[in-house]
């Protein structure tokens, strides 16, 4: 695949030379090779092309829309929304092991301007202003063949994006067990590699008690080296959890899961697994004091699967996290020697963790696993039951970006936050206010249970207890976020009979419409006034503060004019009507 790209350079007519026009209502849209327009739905076009004999293997879409009241280009990668670059900007390049190939150009009023998803994980896709003209240009170009859905319909960008997580979903199914959606307890930031069974268990009974279901024990388990590299990995011998099996089967009497860290990519270089297979090494990890393995041959997928396999199929682990899956797509690939049986490393990627799953899953049909953003495909959907947002440590709003952003890409798969951590003297509002930011998604909570003040320690239960009673309307109802160009300082789901709307900001709620019979907003402003508008008739509401204790409750009048709540900073309103 060729990059098309000139920094600072203008929309060059070298990038449409070679392309022809393509009728499709409302665009102005150019292929290369052999095209087909077709419109699925009001506002939605089909586009596929096909390299034609004399193409040289890449084929390329090219569509344009006017850029007005364009407020942000929305993508799911890290930092990725938010702001609008130019045509000249680098492109991105996703595959099966980083990013997804979706987007959407935001408007006023929180519309999609456009927004469009390849079919396909491995594409070289651009977007941005063209100086010239004003317009935003869009481009996507793969080897073979290509489609791609475009959605110019201007509905909320939240449900154009739904739409095409919902067409991918075709392609790629899911299955999710419950337990990937309960809140969970990880290890890293609360110990990182200073693990231990006594460590771990009290943890686990800990967090049992606070409503913490699953518990995911993280890097260092598997070395005594404390000195954060991965010069370790591949042996994935648990050196810090001896008798693992006895072990695992305590937790499990707490009835708590256990889920277990690997870095799949890394053979550490202080590894015996170095000596195996560190010849099969796609790059070198530099600082990280390991090679990355090259899954395009069978005996290294071979090994890499019996290595973690062995905690759910020996010491009876209930899924693993699987990090640094990105990593594979981070080198250019040397050309493969002799016993690869694989074109490309997206396919050896895909085939090991197609054999992970089914090993796993073969000795625990709800065996979780989870993955980390970037590496966000739908192509990894049927591998995969939970999804992280990257690492943001003390960052709520950061944590909420990532996990909103994710969720609106994520399809069926279970979107968890970065693992929530605090300072030791962090007043219980600031700690509701973590977790309201993430509310959309499922918590990890990351800190010394043991250490709580009992202030925090009810901020936490309470909070839990939220996501927990509401999991299906937070994480299962229709999710509109606003504002992406300013980090979504409101987002609201929407279930049955439930309406959940978390608020960042000092913005007025909408009561109104007739979808609600609970309305639940939870306020991590520092404005305590929470001022609800449309809507009619009376609630009954109930006013919690950061630690769920009762501060004020009684009938709420909805009208016209908006009624004023005052909603301590980490609280709950819950307003009811029959």
């Amino acid at each position: 695949m060729t990059d098309i790209w000139e920094p600072h350079a203008p929309a060059a007519p070298s990038a449409t030379g070679g392309l022809r026009p393509l009728y499709a209502e409302g665009l102005d849209l150019r292929v290369s090779g052999a095209g087909t327009a077709r419109a699925v739905a009001d506002g939605v076009v089909e586009v596929t092309v096909e390299a034609t004999p004399v193409a040289d293997g890449d084929v390329r879409i090219e569509w344009r829309v006017p850029c007005v009241d364009a407020t942000a280009l929305w993508t799911p990668e890290p930092r990725g929304t938010g702001w609008l670059p130019a045509a000249w900007s680098a492109p991105r390049r996703t595959g099966i092991a980083a990013g997804a190939p979706i987007a959407a150009l935001v408007g006023t009023g929180d519309v999609a301007i456009c927004a469009f998803a390849a079919e396909r994980p491995d594409v070289l896709a651009g977007a941005g202003v063209v100086e010239e003209t004003g317009e935003f240009r869009f481009w996507a170009q793969a080897p073979g063949r290509l489609t791609v859905r475009i959605d110019t319909s201007r509905r909320h960008f939240a449900r154009c994006l739904a739409g095409l997580a919902e067409w991918w979903g075709t392609a790629h199914r899911a299955d999710v067990p419950e337990a990937a959606r309960r809140p969970a307890y990880s290890t890293w930031y609360a110990m990182h590699q200073d693990v231990s069974q006594k460590a771990v268990e009290a943890q686990a009974a800990l967090g049992k008690e606070l409503g913490l279901d699953v518990i995911i024990v993280d890097d260092g388990w598997m070395t005594a080296d404390r000195t954060r590299g991965y010069g370790h990995c591949g042996d994935w011998e648990p050196v810090s959890l001896p008798d693992t099996a006895a072990h695992v089967r305590r937790v499990h009497e707490l009835g708590v899961q256990y889920m277990l860290w690997y870095a799949l990519p890394f053979i550490g270089k202080n590894s015996a697994a170095f000596e195996r297979i560190g010849r099969y090494a796609l790059a070198d990890a530099g600082p990280m004091g390991a090679v990355v393995a090259d899954p395009r041959y069978p005996e290294v997928r071979e090994f890499l699967v019996g290595r973690l396999a062995r905690a759910v199929e020996e010491w009876g682990m209930d899924g693993l996290k699987v990090d640094f899956v990105d990593w594979f797509a981070r080198a250019d690939a040397p050309e493969p020697g002799p016993g690869a049986d694989c074109a490309s490393v997206d396919e050896g990627v895909e085939r090991l963790l197609a054999e992970l799953r089914r090993r796993i899953t073969a000795a625990h049909p709800d065996a979780m696993i989870e993955h980390r953003q970037p590496y966000v495909s739908p192509a990894l959907w049927p591998y995969v039951t939970m999804i992280r947002a990257t690492d943001c440590p003390l960052s709520p709003q950061e944590n909420r970006q990532r996990t909103i952003d994710v969720r609106l890409a994520a399809g069926p798969v279970p979107v968890h936050a970065d693992m929530l951590t605090w300072h030791p003297v962090e007043p219980p509002e600031q700690i509701a206010c973590h977790l309201i930011n993430v509310l959309f998604a499922v918590p990890q909570v990351s800190v010394d249970l043991a250490a709580l003040r009992p202030e925090q320690r009810e901020a936490l239960a309470f909070w839990l207890g939220v996501f927990r009673a509401h999991a299906d309307t937070l994480q299962l109802g229709e999710l509109r976020p606003a504002r992406p160009d300013l980090g979504y300082p409101m987002v609201t789901a929407t279930g049955p009979d439930t309406v959940a709307v978390a608020r960042y900001a000092a913005l007025p709620v909408d009561a109104g419409g007739d979808r609600w019979r609970t309305l639940l907003v939870a306020n991590a402003d520092a404005d305590p006034d929470v001022r609800l508008t449309g809507g009619s008739g009376t609630a009954e509401a109930v006013v919690q503060d950061a630690r769920g204790r009762v501060v004020r409750q009684g009938e709420v009048e909805l009208g016209r004019d908006g009624a004023v709540v005052a909603v301590p900073r980490g609280g709950l309103l819950t307003l009811r009507r029959a």
